[in-house]
């Protein structure tokens, strides 16, 4: 049983599927549960239309008040932010009606929410020029005004939008009337003009349908006029939720801009017990780049015995109801607010207490920038390359196919034996056509086998150290550390090719740990391994020994390079989470 489960059977008590949840005389405390407006991980929850939940004296409220006390008392574990309605929340839109599902709202009046006019609550003949409506007297502007998230509305008070925070940054709302006027759409306009680099939802109760069956979307006649009016010019509305027409689809329309626009129905009214209040929680996770989708019942899913029909609703599971949208965040919005790059840091900045060796390529300069005299020299002439890692302190690198490093003869590096620990560091990028026949290149190594250091267990003839990428491009840190007779290895995963990476290989003393753009990894022996074992010969860059001949060379972009005689921690990795 989910967390998400027990505890809602906890605040819903367990009710039997006729019995009527009681409407709360003041929101419920969970309402003022603060989200984590810095995690990259939030959720948006979606209603459809209830219309026949609120259908004159032949509707229940249960079913919505079960899943309004859902998304408040869930909304620490989802990091819910913000919940919209879709539109048509009454069959006939009556006095008596909305005065029904107000009673229900009243569960979300602390928490940031949106409603809209759908076909169902107005005078669907006419634009958002009707003038009053019971939907006016219970949802209009004056119910938002304590609202943590409402910013304005039109002048009609049919139209309004919604500001929140969440990974960092600020998401608008649109909630668009069932026909909104041109006034409105240039409101609409205005809206996005003074929030010019904030990514945008547009919600609104038509815009795309899907009757084709097989859930591929289309615009609607109005949300093809809504898309030229509005959307199809302004880069910043990414998503578009709309109900009215059944059943679910979606669609990826590409805007003006060259960029793509969700658009998605969800509707459930033509289901068991008039869509049994499904909701939809869109959980966004900018960190992996991806919108996960779940629908369900949290009327449904809180009952101890459930009808045959029931039964087939408590959770959507089909492709058009649980599914990904993968979104690269960062790139789809850097129209209207690109990410400003990381500026480059001086090399002083990088030479922290420690450090014995520093390089960097965005120059041609292969000096030590420690100061320590631990300089390179070039096989061969290496390609030097602007391509970095994008928070990488040197913006450049460079590429090696053949080519490599190593350090100059007398260097103090080539006698050091970090029996005090060590930090190893590199950025570095392998093509996407590396293959088994580059395996083993490595990135650091030590020249001198095991057997020069007086070693006699495992390979003898192996380096004495090498940081290399294995034939499925994993990374790899064997040593002989003085206190053992045999090789000490750490191993990393596989690594996706054609992007740039950070390691950090960090020795305390005792134990090494492998790290991979900051992040601790599994292979790592607790095996003691103190220091680093030496035949008093160079260091290479870029290339791997066997029995002291060169036997493969790197092939791929090399950044930044540090050593430090000593342990350094995540937080004082060169690479900036």
């Amino acid at each position: 049983m989910s967390s998400s489960r027990r505890l809602f059977l906890l605040n819903a008590g367990l009710i039997p599927a006729a019995a009527a949840l009681p409407v709360p005389a003041a929101a419920s405390p969970s309402g003022g549960v603060r989200p984590d407006t810095d995690s990259p991980r939030f959720t948006l929850a979606v209603i459809p239309d209830t219309q026949y939940l609120y259908d004159r004296d032949r509707g229940d409220a249960a079913p919505l008040e079960a899943s309004l006390r859902y998304i408040v008392d869930s909304a620490r574990e989802h990091n819910t932010v913000f919940v919209a309605h879709l539109g048509d929340m009454t069959e006939n839109g009556l006095a008596s009606e909305f005065s029904s599902i107000s009673r229900t709202f009243r569960i979300l009046d602390r928490f940031p929410y949106s409603v809209l006019a759908g076909n169902h609550d107005i005078d669907a003949s006419k634009d958002d020029q009707r003038g009053p409506s019971p939907y006016l007297d219970n949802f209009g502007p004056a119910r938002f005004r304590n609202s943590p998230s409402f910013r304005g509305a039109t002048r009609d008070g049919y139209n309004s939008y919604h500001v929140f925070r969440a990974a960092g940054r600020e998401w608008v709302v649109l909630a668009l009337d069932w026909r909104p006027s041109a006034g409105s759409i240039a409101w609409a306009r205005d809206v996005l003009r003074k929030h010019p680099r904030s990514p945008v939802i547009l919600t609104t109760h038509e815009f795309v349908h899907a009757d084709s069956g097989d859930g591929n979307a289309v615009l609607s006649d109005f949300g093809q006029r809504l898309w030229n009016d509005l959307v199809k010019d302004n880069d910043q509305i990414f998503l578009t939720l709309n109900g009215h027409f059944w059943p679910p689809g979606r669609t990826v329309l590409r805007n003006s801009a060259g960029n793509d626009v969700h658009a998605h129905i969800t509707n459930y009214q033509d289901r068991y017990y008039g869509g049994s209040a499904m909701i939809r929680l869109y959980h966004f996770d900018l960190a992996r780049g991806v919108i996960d989708v779940q629908t369900f019942s949290p009327w449904l899913l809180a009952q101890r015995k459930l009808n045959v029909l029931a039964q087939q609703e408590i959770e959507r599971s089909g492709p058009l109801d649980y599914f990904s949208v993968e979104i690269d965040f960062t790139k789809r919005f850097s129209g209207f607010a690109p990410v400003p790059p990381v500026a480059s840091r001086p090399a002083r900045e990088m030479v922290i207490p420690g450090t014995v060796a520093y390089w960097r390529f965005d120059s041609r300069d292969l000096r030590d920038l420690s100061g320590n005299g631990n300089d390179l020299v070039a096989s061969d002439t290496p390609t030097w390359s602007p391509e970095h890692h994008a928070s990488q302190p040197g913006h450049g690198s460079v590429f090696l196919d053949g080519a490599y490093f190593k350090t100059v003869s007398g260097a103090p590096l080539n006698r050091a034996t970090f029996q005090r620990g060590y930090t190893i560091e590199a950025f570095f990028k392998l093509p996407t056509d590396f293959n088994s026949s580059h395996a083993w290149g490595a990135l650091l190594s030590r020249l001198g086998t095991g057997r020069d250091a007086g070693k006699t267990g495992d390979d003898p003839s192996e380096p004495v150290a090498t940081l290399s990428l294995s034939d499925g491009h994993a990374l790899q840190w064997a040593t002989f550390p003085l206190n053992q007779n045999g090789i000490s290895t750490n191993w990393g995963h596989e690594l996706p090719l054609g992007k740039w990476w950070h390691v950090a290989v960090v020795n305390d003393g005792r134990c090494t740990t492998l790290y991979v753009d900051g992040a601790r990894l599994l292979r790592n022996p607790s095996t003691p391994a103190v220091g680093i074992s030496t035949a008093n010969d160079v260091w290479l860059m870029g290339a791997y020994t066997y029995d002291r001949k060169i036997d493969k060379t790197f092939y791929g972009w090399i950044g930044d390079v540090r050593v430090v005689d000593r342990p350094v921690a995540e937080r004082d990795f060169m690479v900036r989470s």
